[in-house]
């Protein structure tokens, strides 16, 4: 049976400004996804075509993350350290016709300069195609690289990303009878603070609603405020679970969100500014977490 036609990046570049403003001017990247997904009115069988080779990411998921990248480099939309993306006064002011033309633009501008740093020739024929196969995809390779740690290294590493987040006394649980609970920090606001539970999951799989079901009642009796980890992404039922009416919210930190935090953070992962933002990784950082 034929795959349903996901569309590529340039035909979600329109979408997703129109999600942003739609969205008050500014959204995190799971609100976007939602609202895209809404505006566009995308089937579940098109929600469920994965990447080839790799199943962490749907294609349209993918898709919607080069749409964000051509329109940030294009001074379209732009990313703040703490992961929430917003319309620029460009952006508000370009038309669907000058997008496209600006990004492609970019993107000739780009090859031609990777052509002549690197001596290597590069075929972009298919405008259906990932244009920006060629560009070095950093969270992949750290997202790789967190898949290696072992579990006990992962929960140390969630607990410094919370404390450079300004959590405090932030404390990795992860003894028999934790319930599924991995630690536990106190986030102060003003003159309020309050526990956080978190709970880590290095998956490639995505994350469906049973984790966030699970891990709510793990919390049960314990606070009202959980955070909920992963190297993978999540399913639009787990997004819904995790604000489901009547119930504690619970705040989820999907993979490319946790490596924009290390990227931040410069945990393991170091930024160098030519006429693109090149992100290095440190593989012996995450040796010694």
């Amino acid at each position: 049976m034929a795959q349903p036609t996901i569309p590529n990046q340039f035909e979600l570049m329109w979408p997703t400004l129109e999600a942003l403003k739609a969205l008050g001017g500014s959204g995190r990247i799971e609100e976007i996804f939602e609202a895209v997904v809404e505006q566009q009115g995308f089937s579940e069988d098109q929600l469920a075509v994965r990447r080839k080779n790799d199943d962490r990411m749907s294609r349209v998921e993918y898709h919607l993350a080069w749409a964000r990248n051509g329109l940030k480099h294009v001074g379209a939309i732009e990313n703040s350290s703490r992961g929430v993306w917003a319309i620029t006064e460009r952006g508000r002011q370009v038309t669907e016709n000058d997008v496209l033309a600006d990004v492609k633009a970019w993107r000739t501008e780009y090859n031609r300069q990777y052509q002549a740093r690197k001596r290597d020739e590069l075929t972009d024929d298919d405008a259906n195609e990932d244009l920006l196969a060629n560009e070095p995809d950093w969270t992949q390779q750290l997202l790789d690289r967190l898949l290696d740690l072992t579990p006990d290294a992962f929960e140390r590493l969630a607990k410094r990303v919370l404390r450079e987040a300004g959590f405090r006394n932030v404390e990795v649980l992860g003894k028999p009878g934790d319930g599924g609970i991995d630690g536990v920090g106190v986030y102060r606001i003003s003159l309020v603070s309050f526990p956080v539970y978190f709970q880590c999951k290095r998956y490639r799989q995505s994350v469906g609603p049973d984790a966030v079901r699970d891990f709510r009642g793990a919390m049960a009796g314990r606070g009202e405020k959980g955070l909920l980890i992963t190297t993978a992404n999540f399913t639009p039922s787990a997004l819904e679970e995790a604000n489901r009416d009547g119930a504690p919210p619970v705040d989820l930190v999907n993979g490319e969100e946790l490596c924009e935090l290390l990227k931040e953070y410069e945990l393991g992962v170091s930024t160098r500014i030519r006429e693109v933002e090149d992100v290095e990784i440190h593989s012996e950082y995450f040796d010694q977490v």
